[in-house]
Formats: structure tokens, C-alpha cells, sequence
């Protein structure tokens, strides 16, 4: 960049400018003086522990919430008040990991929800889809207007959702955990849309638990930790150790276990085998994992390997093979009886199949292990508080006490009483899939050292992942590839040649 173009962007308006801005929640203090400047047509990262305060600054800077004290300004104009719900759509939109588009209706009707085009006091459909097509043209999103939402990739999801954002006249785009249930190929071109957009002189946020990301495609990073600003900085000068000093307050470098560092297992008993499972999209699968032992399964988007881990769980039915515990055939489809088999899951989507979000960490905890709580029916609220309690604290869950409801914890704390809930009825399989997608740089670790923890005490544990991190944790890990397993790696692998396998290029 030119110096006459680097003094004209320095000379623009940041595109946001929050300024002082405190919030609390009874005695609950959730965000503290922190101060935010964005400039024009970058990507600027917001990164903090769950529970930073992340999620509450961008209510605010969505208009969601009215800030305690503090101001925000977009282009060199104060916000609009929180009652004026167009003028901040104007202004900015965020893309949650969870998406906000509606299943059942078209991308046109989406992307014109609540503000159809109307002719003669009746929705003008052929008006709507022409809009629609070219604001996905405009855009450069590869999607038919008539598909049903429902029917496309979380990646066309996503860009359905930028576009819906961007035909607002939002030029502010937040991206909250984008990169949660892609994988590889996914990602890349996501990016590749973010950069695009960027010379088209959008702005982004871009909030990740996925440090290296930050690095990918983000130009300054801003980190919160405890409610409060601890530092602004360009990406450039901030290597990941001193971010994760930042974020955590603590200079050791945060590391998964490494299963490398184990004595290899001999002659133990296989508690789970596949023999040529075959599925919606997987094929011949064959595997075992012996007591004591974790196995990891991986693979890109489609290459079947979740398919694979929610059959085990009874979360998905097979359409051959077979699936044994300790020897005897596993029902497919049936989440019940895989319980009582034997198995746990933490599911992908826990906010969909892993968490009743209005009920207490105690009921949810709970909710598989009724015949520990009772006999004849009746539930001991005793032993649910006793056996809650004992989750909590030997899970780590940060939390007011086991009454607290699940919806109002973070995403790390939530993730653990999935996985507190998968552990209850003392399993000898435990199936994880994708189990620290979007927690915190600790609470990973938290979740990691409980399968060592579980691995030690003789449960045989498979693992479902893309993310490095994970996958140290296993013994081996299978790599699959359009529905096949195509090859294992033993413990000690090179991440460069594991990646290089998933995507296919060895």
C-alpha cells in the first residue's frame, strides 16, 4: 500500500469506536471501560476466555443491549437508539455460529423476511426472487434464490446470511465462531469470501477460539479477559504465546495432552468394533478400540466420519455392518439403548442435541441416569443435587451452584456439562465428536485432560475431530476419505502430514 493510500485510510472515521463501555448484571460485572476502534475494510479479532465478555460487548455493539455507561459510534455517528431496530441493521449485523436463517423457507424468503415486496397489498413473489437473485449476484454467493434454506451447507448458510446482512446497506459485519462446524476446504473459501468483501470495503469482526485463524485472516486483534480490555494490537506483533498470555493472565503455554508420551497398549480386550459399517455417507468402515485405549477419527466435511461416530451413539441408523460392545451387537438408531450398552456421547450440535438450554445444570447433567436417582419412578432430589454437585466440581463448571440454568453458562461451562451428562452412567464407550468446538483456549485443555483422565480409568474412547489439539489425545487416528477409512497414524504424527492426508493431497 502507498503512502498517500496508507495517510487517506488514516485519515477515514473507524467504522465502529466504542468508547467506555461498562455493563453489569446485578452484582455481576460484565464488561469494565473497554474501548473498541475498528477501522474501515479490515478484519479485526475479538478474542477473550468464555465468560470474557465477548458475547455482551457485541449485544452492544448490535444493539441487542443499551451499555451501562459508554459510547459507540459507527462512521463518526452516535448509534441509534435501541428502539430504532432498522438503523442498526443499516449499520451492522452479526453472524452467529448458530445460524439465524429459517430452515423451512426459501433464500429468497430469508433474505426479505419481514420485508417482502408488496403489489397490490399482496406479496409480489416474482419481485422478491429478483431482488434476491441479485443481491446474491452482487454478492457473489453461489446459491439458487428458490433452494430451501434448510437444504444448504453451513457454508451457503453463512453467505446467505452475510448477504442478507450486506442488502441491509450494513457494511459491518460481525462473524461469531464462522469457522465452528466447517472444515478445511470450507474455511479457505470462506476466507477467500472475507477478503473479497473486504476490497469491496466491508469491515469485519471476527470472533474464534481457533487461534491460528486470528493469524490467517484477521490484520489487528483485540483481546478482553475478566470484562475488561487487556490489550490492542496489530496481529503481526502479537505471537500466539503472548496472546494466550493475554487471554489467560498466565505465561505457560497452553498445550493438549499428547498421547505420544504413552506406554502403547498390549493385549487389552476390544470393547468396540465396527465391521464393514456402511451408512448414508461412509462405506466398509472397520475399526476397534480396546479398553483403555482412544481413537481418533477424522476426515473433511462429507468424508463420513461423524456419520460413523453418531451411529455408534444411536444418534444415526446403518444400513450394514455392525456395531459390538464387548463382543454383542449394538440396535442401530437407538439412543436409548446405546445408554444402556454402555455408551456416552458429547454430540456435535449441543445446543441442538447435547443441552436443554432453559433447565438447570443439574437436570441436565442428569437426564440419562434417572435409575441412579430413585427407584419405582420416584427421583431423589437429594441425590440429583449430590450427584450435580460432584459433576460440577469434578468437571471444573463454573457456575453459581447446580441450579443454575444451562442457557446462561458459557460456551466452555456448557460444553462440559455435555460432557458431564455423556459421563453419568459410567460408560465403557465414549463417543466425542468434535467435543471443544468453540470453547475457550482453557476450557480445551479441561476437556482434553478428561479423556486422559477416562482413558486411565479403562473406558474405550472415540474421538471425532478435525482440530489438531484434539487429536493428540488419541493413541491412533484414522483418517477417512469419501466415506472410507484411507489411512491411520500412530501417536507422534506430524500435523503437516495428518492435514495433508485429511484434505487429500498425499
Amino acid at each position: 500500500m502507498s503512502a498517500a493510500m496508507q495517510a487517506a485510510k488514516q485519515s477515514e472515521a473507524p467504522v465502529l469506536e466504542a468508547r467506555g463501555i461498562s455493563k453489569r448484571f446485578g452484582a455481576t460485572v460484565a464488561l469494565h471501560d473497554v474501548s473498541l476502534t475498528i477501522m474501515p475494510g479490515e478484519s479485526h479479532a475479538l478474542v477473550g476466555r468464555n465468560g470474557a465478555g465477548k458475547s455482551t460487548l457485541v449485544s452492544m455493539l448490535t444493539g441487542l443491549r443499551q451499555p451501562d455507561t459508554g459510547t459507540i459510534h459507527f462512521s463518526g455517528m452516535a448509534a441509534p437508539p435501541l428502539s430504532d431496530s432498522d438503523g442498526w441493521r443499516r449499520r451492522v449485523a452479526c453472524v452467529y455460529q448458530h445460524s439465524t436463517i429459517i430452515p423451512d423457507l426459501t433464500v429468497a424468503e430469508n433474505l426479505y423476511i419481514n420485508r417482502q415486496p408488496v403489489r397490490h397489498g399482496r406479496i409480489d413473489w416474482r419481485t422478491m426472487r429478483r431482488l434476491a437473485r441479485w443481491q446474491l449476484d452482487t454478492w457473489n454467493v453461489d446459491v439458487h434464490e428458490n433452494t430451501r434454506a434448510g437444504d444448504l451447507s453451513v457454508e451457503a448458510r453463512q453467505l446467505v446470511e452475510i448477504a442478507r446482512a450486506l442488502s441491509y446497506g450494513a457494511r459491518f459485519i460481525v462473524l461469531d465462531e464462522p469457522t465452528a462446524q466447517l472444515d478445511g476446504d470450507e474455511i479457505r473459501r470462506l476466507f477467500r469470501r472475507v477478503r473479497g468483501l473486504q476490497q469491496d470495503g466491508v469491515t469485519f469482526l471476527f470472533i474464534s477460539h481457533h487461534l491460528q485463524e486470528i493469524y490467517d485472516i484477521c490484520q489487528s486483534v483485540t483481546v478482553l479477559r475478566d470484562a475488561r480490555h487487556i490489550v490492542t494490537a496489530p496481529v503481526a506483533a502479537m505471537p500466539k504465546a503472548r496472546l494466550i498470555e493475554a487471554m489467560t493472565g498466565e505465561r505457560e503455554n497452553l498445550r493438549a495432552m499428547d498421547a505420544r508420551e504413552r506406554k502403547p497398549l498390549r493385549d487389552a480386550p476390544v470393547v468396540l468394533e465396527l465391521e464393514q459399517l456402511g451408512g448414508a455417507d461412509y462405506h466398509d468402515v472397520s475399526l476397534q478400540v480396546r479398553r483403555g485405549e482412544v481413537v481418533g477419527l477424522t476426515g473433511t466435511t462429507g468424508s463420513g466420519h461423524v456419520g460413523v461416530g453418531e451411529a455408534v451413539a444411536g444418534l444415526g441408523r446403518i444400513a450394514a455392518g455392525c456395531i459390538r460392545i464387548h463382543g454383542e451387537s449394538l440396535p442401530s438408531g437407538d439412543v436409548a439403548r446405546a445408554l444402556a450398552r454402555g455408551v456416552g456421547c458429547v454430540p456435535r450440535e449441543r445446543h441442538r442435541e447435547g443441552l436443554v438450554l432453559g433447565q438447570s445444570i443439574g437436570e441436565n447433567a442428569t437426564m440419562t441416569v434417572p435409575h441412579r436417582l430413585g427407584k419405582f419412578g420416584f427421583l431423589s432430589p437429594a441425590r440429583k443435587r449430590a450427584m450435580a454437585r460432584g459433576m460440577i466440581e469434578a468437571l471444573g463448571v463454573v457456575a453459581r451452584d447446580e441450579t443454575q440454568a444451562v442457557g446462561n453458562l458459557s460456551g466452555g461451562n456448557q460444553q462440559k456439562v455435555v460432557m458431564a451428562r455423556a459421563l453419568a452412567n459410567d460408560p465403557d464407550v465414549l463417543v466425542l465428536i468434535d467435543p471443544t468446538a468453540g470453547v475457550d483456549v482453557k476450557s480445551k485443555q479441561a476437556l482434553l485432560s478428561v479423556v486422559d483422565r477416562v482413558r486411565d480409568e479403562g473406558k474405550a474412547v472415540l474421538l471425532v475431530s478435525t482440530e489438531p489439539d484434539d487429536l493428540r489425545a488419541c493413541d491412533r487416528v484414522l483418517v477417512m476419505q469419501r466415506g472410507a477409512v484411507r489411512a491411520e497414524f500412530p501417536a507422534g504424527w506430524e500435523e503437516n502430514e495428518l492435514i495433508a492426508t485429511i484434505e487429500g493431497v498425499n
